[in-house]
């Protein structure tokens, strides 16, 4: 049965790296908190593998997290990982490299036949059906924007709404109809920080601090409250 926890975000608040979240993953994790812990650190930009991989480690006070990029057969460390993590970061660069190590199927079948999946905001958006409601410059093109598709539908993490003062270009909310109105059969929920899907086979739970947004093509935005649940 699918497993997983999606993330908005690393951060919340003022609360430091992954602090809001500690609770949340080692919950999830059970057992699996003590076993090794499969990384993907792609999305990683500014930071090098091994930077982001003790980062992480530190972070979580887990020395269990181990970074995909030091296994020499990568699918097979895939297939046999309990847990997958996939850190944050740009999203495009993440997908890219995925699919330059033929990572995505093989992700998504891990995940399919029982490994833990969690990940935040580059994480949690391609665990969606494409990556299309990133927030992220293109920085590298990939060779599809489909993603995982463990929710099959999409998400948009570190949503804001409104316009910040004095910025004259378009609202979160106005990026997203636009999203919609090319792409009218799509739903997407949209995840501010400090919350994340729990995703228990076919059953989703929001939980965190605060609702959700769900968007659909020439719906009225739906408000998903802190602790409901649906089906996918």
């Amino acid at each position: 049965m699918k497993k997983a926890l999606l993330l908005s975000a690393s951060s919340y608040k003022d609360t430091g790296y992954l602090n809001h979240s500690k609770g949340w993953i080692k919950d999830f994790l059970g057992q699996n908190w003590e076993e090794e812990i499969l990384f993907i650190p792609f999305a990683g930009v500014r930071r090098t593998h091994d930077e982001y991989e003790k980062k992480v480690q530190e972070c979580l006070n887990n020395t269990n997290i181990k970074s995909i990029h030091k296994y020499k057969d990568m699918k097979e460390a895939v297939k046999n990982a309990k847990t997958i993590a996939v850190g944050g970061g740009n999203t495009f660069m993440l997908l890219h490299d995925l699919y330059k190590y033929d990572l995505v199927d093989a992700i998504r079948e891990a995940v399919e036949n029982g490994a833990k999946y969690f990940g935040w905001s580059a994480g949690a958006n391609i665990a969606g059906s494409t990556m299309m409601t990133t927030n992220d410059m293109p920085i590298i093109m990939p060779k599809s924007f489909d993603s995982f598709n463990l929710f099959p539908h999409q998400i948009n993490p570190h949503f804001i709404s409104g316009k910040i003062s004095g910025h004259n270009g378009e609202s979160r909310e106005e990026r997203l109809e636009e999203f919609l109105i090319v792409n009218q059969q799509s739903t997407i929920y949209a995840l501010p920080e400090g919350t994340a899907l729990l995703i228990n086979g076919n059953e989703v739970e929001l939980i965190g601090h605060s609702d959700a947004l769900k968007f659909e093509y020439k719906k009225d935005i739906a408000t998903v409250k802190l602790g409901e649940k649906f089906k996918i």
